[in-house]
Order: C-alpha cells, then sequence, then structure tokens
C-alpha cells in the first residue's frame, strides 16, 4: 500500500489512460455488436462497469498524490477533473442531459496531463520536496 501512495501518478495516469482506451473502445465494441447476429443488444456487465472501477482507482490515486504534491494549483484541477469525469459517466448512466459523447475525453485527457505533470515537476518524497509554485 505505500508503494503505491508513492507511485499515485503513475496509478493515475495508468487509470486515466485506460479510462480513455475504454471510452474510445466502446463505440466499436457497439459497432461490432450490431454486425453480429449472435451476440446480445447491451455491452457485457463487466465492460459497463469498468468506467466506475476506472473511477474509484481514480479517486485514490487522486486522493495520494493531492497528500504529496506541494504544488497549489494542481489539486482543486485533479479533483476538478475527476468530478467533471464523474458527472459525465453519471449523465451517461442515468441520460439525465444530452452531451456529446466526446466530452468524456475533456477530463480524463486532463487526468492524464496533471498526473504527468505533477510526475514530472512536483512529486513530494520523504528527502526532498519540490519548491512551491503556488
Amino acid at each position: 500500500m505505500i508503494l503505491i501512495k508513492q507511485k499515485s501518478d503513475i496509478l493515475g495516469t495508468l487509470a486515466s489512460t485506460l479510462c480513455l482506451v475504454h471510452c474510445i473502445a466502446t463505440p466499436f465494441l457497439f459497432i461490432a455488436q450490431a454486425s453480429s447476429l449472435s451476440c446480445c443488444s447491451t455491452p457485457p456487465t463487466w465492460w459497463k462497469l469498468m468506467d466506475t472501477i476506472f473511477l474509484i482507482i481514480s479517486f485514490f490515486a487522486i486522493y495520494w498524490t493531492t497528500q504529496t504534491t506541494t504544488i497549489r494549483w494542481i489539486k482543486p484541477m485533479l479533483w476538478l477533473s475527476w468530478f467533471i469525469l464523474l458527472l459525465v459517466i453519471v449523465n451517461e448512466k442515468l441520460e439525465l442531459f444530452s452531451l456529446a459523447e466526446t466530452i468524456i475525453y475533456v477530463p480524463a485527457f486532463a487526468l492524464v496531463i496533471l498526473h504527468l505533470y505533477n510526475k514530472k515537476y512536483c512529486n513530494c518524497n520523504t528527502s526532498k520536496c519540490c519548491v512551491n509554485e503556488g
């Protein structure tokens, strides 16, 4: 668990990237199902649960990252991106508003970029922390 906390940016980048791949692959899954007569009309349950799993993993990665970063602006940007991703996914499941399907790429891509930025420029460890950029 300690290793995961220390590598939270890597975990967050991985989860966000896999989320993007999942989002990109979903339309192709639907196309493949539509062309197949032997399959069901909805995606498999495990496929629909993947976005929830990515949200949970991302939540903990952001939580741990915000505990170790010293860049003040990165914390609210990570949480804002995650919250927007949550809203888009909840909206997609409940169909509350009509949103473009591609809107989900914005917060997912933002999470990837923010984790990579934090990993490169401000990863606080036990011996030395980066300078606070305000």
